[in-house]
Parts: C-alpha cells; sequence; structure tokens
C-alpha cells in the first residue's frame, strides 16, 4: 500500500531523533544515571555566565557518545541542565548517527525537554533493529518538543528509505496523533515532492508495521502548497 510505506519515512525518521539524542526513549535512560566521561583539549570555566566551556570534546555516557569542536555546559550532568555542541557535532549511538553543525539540548530531571539541531544541512541515520534497512535524513534545521511530542524539519527537509522519499521545505510530525504536515515555504518555493518505488514481489520490505484501517490512516500532506 503506497501510503503505508510513504507514511513510515517521517516516523521513522523520529526515530532517528529519538536514537540519536540522550533520553529519549527507555532503553537509553538508564545510561543517563551512568557515570560521564569528558575527554577535551581544554576546559575553561565562565564564572560570570555558570559556564564549562569545552574545546576537542568527547564525550561518552554509557552507550551514548558525542563529539564536538566546542561545547558548552550549564552543569556537568543531564539532569537539569543546557548543553550546546557546535562545529562537526556528531552524536553516535549503537544503531543511529546524527551529524549536524550544531545542536542545543535541554534538560531537566535527566529528561530531554528541547533539542534543536541545525546544519548544512544536518544528517540523520538509522538502521532498525533486525533489519538492513537504513533510513536517511536531513534538513537544515530540526526542533523537538519532547513534552509536546512535535518535531518540526524546515530548510530543504528530506528523509529517505529504500527507494522512497519525502522532500518539502517544512514537514511536522505529531508523534501522538500520527499526523504528517507537509508544505512549500510560499509562492515559487518548491513544492510538497513524495517518491515511491515499489518494491518486487517477494522482496523484504524492512517494514514490519501494521498498516492502517481506512479509519486510522494520517491526514494526506497538502502537496498543492
Amino acid at each position: 500500500m503506497i501510503r503505508t510505506r510513504i507514511y513510515s519515512l517521517i516516523p521513522a525518521a523520529a526515530a532517528i531523533v529519538a536514537i540519536g539524542l540522550p533520553a529519549t526513549t527507555a532503553a537509553q535512560a538508564p545510561d543517563l544515571q551512568l557515570p560521564i566521561s569528558v575527554d577535551a583539549d581544554s576546559v575553561a570555566y565562565d564564572g560570570k555566565n555558570s559556564m564549562l566551556m569545552y574545546r576537542g570534546l568527547k564525550l561518552n555516557q554509557g552507550s551514548i557518545g558525542i563529539e564536538a569542536d566546542e561545547g558548552r555546559a550549564s552543569n556537568l550532568d543531564f539532569e537539569d541542565s543546557v548543553w550546546e555542541f557546535t562545529g562537526n557535532v556528531v552524536i553516535d549511538v549503537e544503531n543511529g548517527r546524527v551529524e549536524c553543525d550544531s545542536a542545543h539540548l535541554k534538560f531537566a530531571g535527566h529528561q530531554l525537554q528541547r533539542a534543536t539541531i541545525t546544519g548544512s544541512p544536518a544528517t540523520f541515520e538509522m538502521q532498525r533493529p533486525d533489519s538492513d534497512v537504513v533510513t536517511h535524513a536531513e534538513a537544515g534545521r530540526l526542533d523537538y518538543d519532547f513534552e509536546a511530542g512535535i518535531i518540526e524539519f524546515s530548510d530543504q527537509a528530506t528523509i529517505t528509505e529504500g527507494g522512497n522519499q519525502i522532500s518539502s521545505n517544512y514537514l511536522v510530525y505529531n508523534i501522538e496523533k500520527q499526523r504528517i504536515d507537509a508544505r512549500s515555504a510560499g509562492e515559487g518555493e518548491p513544492r510538497v515532492k513524495i517518491t515511491y518505488t515499489p518494491r518486487e514481489s517477494g522482496e523484504e520490505s524492512g517494514d514490519d508495521s501494521t498498516p492502517p484501517s481506512e479509519d486510522n490512516v494520517p491526514d494526506e500532506p497538502d502537496r498543492e502548497q
């Protein structure tokens, strides 16, 4: 079903971000209680702004690894703090990777509240467990409000899985409602584009999700804008 496969792309991209950022999945929550290992070329403390500043930063906590040219933190843990990574930022976990120019993360009570990721473009990759399928996404900016359950991809967002692809200047995914909104930036801007590649009979799809019924299929993106 074309609709099923196209709509599997955006939740997959959401999973990329969930895998690539600390504290976003139940499986990763225990990692945030583990010791944090920081390896840096230099460390400085800005007492006026209560900020720790790192250069040549490599941070590890459990299965989470973060590298960046520079890092700033209001507190040396993920309990209640703001972390900002800039310059060749790479966030690695077991099945996923995020590469971007900058990542701004706000934590409260060992939970990630908000994340803003930017790049030219920022790229996201995830390999699903027990599958060879790799989902790739890229966008100039991604804003993730974890409390609201809203992910916004903007500035030439493209999400690809297998031969399927959706691209738009602006994509919004509501996690709870499983609703996707895709639109262009306005008149004269690129329109929403969807590419679907039919699979050969018997070919592994890598998508073990149950096809939605007509009653619970998310609304179709507005392709005319």
